[in-house]
């Protein structure tokens, strides 16, 4: 299958992997994984989370930031998240609020990145030289970006509905943040497997519209 017919979001076919699509997936999600967690970090210290020699949160290790659930759903679904960055909002100035924005820096971050990679994509073209990798780096990049408005943490959204929960549902949002993570790959699975899906229909288009954007198609 040729770069320019690869399925957007991408996901995995077991009977029919091509070498060239594979490696560009996974260099693509270890890329989204590492600018997702680093943009966090970035923002928590900046808004008074600062640690000196945090090498725990600022490492541009690809392989440190890979959640193992966020790593299986990427497999499974084309989306996931990195492992969750350690932020102590009791630093912040306004907690919640500092958490929420935090956290989505995440996603701009990915954004942001797919916005790159459709410049050097362009550059790439206008060369005559095989793009593939950087359209891969786009469209993992929106997808990562776009099913964060899944209203589950760890993604942002749903990060979001948990930090709005009155001060006495702790016991609640602490069950939302344990949770959440294997509601997120029981989704994955089963959006894989449902033929009409459950979230795609709402989300894929979007992640269409920006990546032919981004791309200038």
């Amino acid at each position: 299958m040729s770069p320019s017919n690869w399925p957007v979001p991408f996901l995995l076919d077991p009977q029919h992997l091509a070498v060239d699509a594979v490696v560009s997936f996974a260099v693509s999600v270890l890329l989204a994984v590492t600018i997702n967690a680093e943009a966090q970090a970035f923002a928590a210290t900046i808004l008074g989370d600062a640690r000196s020699g945090d090498s725990r949160r600022f490492n541009f290790n690809c392989i440190l930031h890979l959640s193992v659930l966020g790593t299986i759903c990427y497999l499974v679904a084309g989306f996931g998240w990195p492992r969750t960055v350690d932020v102590d909002p009791g630093k912040f100035k306004h907690p919640r609020a500092y958490t929420v924005i935090t956290r989505l820096l995440g996603p701009i971050a990915n954004l942001v990145l797919a916005g790159i990679g459709g410049s050097l994509a362009m550059i790439m073209s206008q060369l005559q030289w095989d793009s593939r990798v950087f359209l891969m780096v786009i469209g993992v990049n929106i997808t990562t970006a776009i099913y964060n408005l899944i209203i589950l943490p760890p993604l942002a959204a749903g990060i979001l509905v948990s930090e709005l929960l009155p001060p006495g549902f702790a016991t609640l949002k602490y069950w939302f943040l344990r949770v959440g993570p294997f509601l997120v790959l029981a989704l994955a699975f089963l959006e894989r497997l449902s033929p009409q899906g459950i979230v795609s229909p709402y989300l894929n288009p979007i992640i269409v519209a920006v990546f032919n954007f981004i791309r200038g198609s």
